[in-house]
């Protein structure tokens, strides 16, 4: 039997509720009115950094956030190594549930959407058997990607193929080979890489690089022209057989 169950049964208070919400790519006026009320009444906040940087996702949120407000922050090393990561959520997830057997409702907060590569999931994994969990969604970095480019990725029976830049160059080369529209994820350090596969397949001139979407560091651009480096938020989109600037 779970722990909710146990509680249920044996009459103890009721846990809070933990919730998954999404803030969108970047831009706070991206946040949706659901996932602004949940943090303006937010008790208890958690939210990941990386590697003891600054929070993204609490950045995007700042505004919002209450003085008083208690905030559980999971620290996730930079690592190959997945142990140290799970490590990370293992404890976050310990405070974050401590919380909640206190009857705190907590938000926790994820950049762009919770259930699209987020780092939520891994929350949800741990916690939602004993815990009342909710998932707000968020605008997706792709939606957001594609708006800024002004390329519509998908219409009718079209085919939309996502795929993660660290594959492996065989893997990525196949996969963009067998798709018709392809949104190439975590480009980074794997630009160059990425790139090279592009052009080999003859599809440069119809793929467009875009980096920190809705930020005022924003970049658009050709993948032609794309630089020589990108950040960890940078993604290729591209349609076959269409001029996305048209």
């Amino acid at each position: 039997m779970t722990e909710r169950l146990r509680r249920e049964f044996s009459g103890q208070d009721e846990a809070g509720v933990l919730y998954g919400v999404g803030l969108g790519p970047g831009a706070p006026d991206l946040i949706t009115l659901r996932a602004a009320r949940l943090i303006e009444g937010a008790q208890v906040i958690a939210y990941p950094t990386l590697a003891g940087a600054d929070s993204f996702a609490r950045s995007i949120a700042a505004d919002l956030i209450k003085d008083g407000t208690r905030e559980i922050v999971m620290d996730v090393p930079m690592s190959v190594e997945r142990q140290p990561a799970q490590d990370a959520y293992d404890k976050g997830a310990a405070e974050i549930a401590a919380a909640l057997d206190a009857g705190h409702d907590v938000v926790c907060l994820c950049e762009g959407d919770p259930f699209f590569y987020g780092s939520f999931m891994y929350l949800f994994a741990r916690l939602s058997e004993n815990y009342r969990v909710e998932v707000v969604p968020g605008v997706t970095s792709i939606t957001a990607c594609a708006a800024r480019a002004g390329m519509p990725l998908a219409a009718r029976n079209e085919r939309l193929t996502v795929l993660p830049g660290p594959l492996p160059e065989d893997e990525l080369r196949a996969r963009i080979a067998g798709a018709e529209s392809v949104v190439i994820m975590k480009v980074g350090r794997h630009l160059a890489k990425i790139r090279a596969i592009i052009d080999d397949l003859g599809l440069t001139e119809t793929a467009v690089y875009v980096e920190r979407a809705t930020l005022p560091q924003e970049v658009v651009l050709p993948l032609a022209e794309a630089p020589e480096k990108a950040p960890y938020f940078s993604m290729i989109l591209l349609t076959k057989g269409a001029d996305p600037w048209l």
